[in-house]
């Protein structure tokens, strides 16, 4: 793919832009992270005359524990995600709306899920800053092929993340026991899901001006197979921890089905071999 492509692809994107735009922000719910953290159960940890976090101050089962995580330091690394977005679609120019209201929206799940674990000292603190240190330091694939990724490749990308985020969020929010941080999994399940659809609506837009690289962008986006917290290192000796049924095929099948129903993949025709062959594989995906 050119330049010069990606450079007309941006173009047949921006016409869509307003009307997207608006989209979102009327899908988009209202809420506050404060609003759904039992202060209550707080207390100072030693620094300010309190006890520090102790391995009996949690009452949250292990692999609750670890999928909870998984989630929070993939919101923790809103930094590489934004980047991704800043190159092909820069914030200072007409993108800066949906972009920075993304990055809003995608921020004040951190915000909640990190508030809500320490109040309930369900984490060691200190413990859990290291990890989103190293986390958020090695970044989202930090190499030369994600600072060439086309505009294409970064839409699908976006929208089979937030899609697999959607899935693992509303999920895991069905097995905790506090009801206040299942309200916080609901409304990040929420977001990520009115996200989601709108880089899917964004991709249909970019199927008029580039159907080829747009369908193969799609199933190489699915290719890169990497499960919400997959690609989080210090995490990796307790991964197995998180249920299947959070990241597991039904995931990726969900995300397959959007993708497809969203583009229209099933009646789409008049394609490359290559952008055949790649439709064909996301087709077998949702019906797997």
């Amino acid at each position: 793919m050119t330049d010069n492509a990606d450079d007309d692809l941006i173009l047949v994107l921006e016409k869509a832009l307003p009307e997207l735009t608006e989209e979102h922000e009327r899908n988009a719910i209202t809420w506050n992270p404060h609003d759904l953290v039992p202060w209550d159960d707080g207390r100072n940890y030693a620094f300010l005359g309190g006890a520090d976090w102790e391995e009996s101050d949690s009452t949250m089962p292990e692999e609750t524990r670890v999928a909870v995580l998984a989630l929070l330091l993939t919101k923790d690394n809103l930094p590489s995600f934004h980047r991704i977005l800043g190159v092909n679609f820069p914030p200072f120019s007409e993108w800066r709306a949906l972009v920075g209201r993304w990055t809003a929206e995608d921020n004040r799940h951190s915000i909640a899920l990190r508030d809500h674990l320490l109040v309930t000292r369900a984490v060691d603190p200190e413990w859990f800053e290291a990890l989103r240190l190293s986390h958020v330091t090695h970044g989202y694939e930090q190499n030369e092929k994600s600072r060439s990724m086309s505009p294409a490749a970064c839409l699908a990308v976006m929208a089979v993340h937030e899609n697999l985020s959607a899935w693992f969020a509303k999920h895991l929010a069905e097995d905790v026991a506090s009801e206040s941080l299942a309200g916080i999994l609901r409304n990040v399940a929420t977001d990520d899901a009115v996200q989601a659809s709108t880089f899917a609506n964004f991709l249909n837009a970019a199927l008029t001006a580039q159907p080829d690289a747009t369908v193969i962008a799609v199933e190489e986006a699915f290719s890169l197979n990497r499960p919400i917290g997959s690609d989080i290192v210090d995490l990796a000796d307790k991964a197995g921890l998180i249920p299947e049924s959070y990241i597991g095929a039904d995931a990726f099948r969900a995300a397959a089905v959007a993708l497809v129903d969203t583009l229209g993949l099933r009646t789409l025709d008049g394609l490359g071999d290559d952008a055949e062959a790649a439709r064909q594989k996301v087709l077998a995906r949702a019906e797997a």
